[in-house]
């Protein structure tokens, strides 16, 4: 099995962590990784746009002029698309960007993931960020401490780690999320992952 180094709040060392080899230790996928992230992002999108058709806009219920002999173009009413203030043709409609991508895949991204934060010296892991209550300044000094301040951090807490979730979501490029809301994109859009050891516990079972 594999290690990590582990360091406390102030940044010192404080032994390793033993992980399973198949969630820290994989040669990254990087196809299943970008199929994931593709759905999360296209899930996210709201795709309220719409256009109205011609049956839709309002008018145009007379012909504008008669069928023959005008010399014109016959035209059945104002409102078809050539005219200002008709319809639009094949416009955008109200609709659903997501699609599904297997559970297989999904945790496979996600070992990916964590894999390559780790062959690119950009996981770290903190035994606790137990604070008896929710302190920004405490939140800081401890990113600091690892020498992760300055970077896009994603910070992996434990299911119960209220107090260090309230204390890190209000400092700037800082992204706590529980163990139970990890995700393949907030692993990967960072700088830094920071997991605490109950986080690693708990995405080495969910994933193993």
């Amino acid at each position: 099995m594999a290690t990590l180094k582990v360091s406390d709040k102030k940044g010192d060392a404080a032994g390793t962590v033993k992980v399973d080899d198949a969630v820290f230790k994989i040669e990254p996928n990087t196809f299943a990784v970008h199929q994931v992230v593709r759905s999360q992002m296209a899930g996210a999108r709201a795709g309220t746009h719409s256009t109205k058709t011609r049956g839709m806009v309002s008018g145009g219920g007379k012909k504008p002029w008669r069928q023959k002999g005008t010399g014109r173009a016959r035209q059945g009413t104002i409102r078809a698309p050539q005219w200002k203030g008709g319809g639009v043709v094949f416009g955008p409609h109200p609709r659903s960007y997501g699609f599904k991508v297997p559970n297989k895949v999904v945790k496979l991204a996600m070992r990916s993931a964590l894999s390559a934060k780790r062959d690119e010296k950009a996981l770290f892991v903190v035994d606790a960020l137990d604070f008896d209550k929710p302190s920004t300044k405490e939140a800081l000094a401890v990113l600091d401490a690892l020498g992760i301040k300055d970077k896009k951090v994603t910070v992996v807490l434990g299911n119960e780690d209220t107090n260090a979730f309230l204390s890190l979501r209000n400092i700037e490029r800082v992204r706590p999320i529980f163990a139970s809301e990890a995700n393949t994109y907030d692993l990967v859009d960072n700088g830094a992952l920071l997991l605490t050891k109950e986080a690693v516990k708990y995405l080495g079972e969910v994933l193993s």
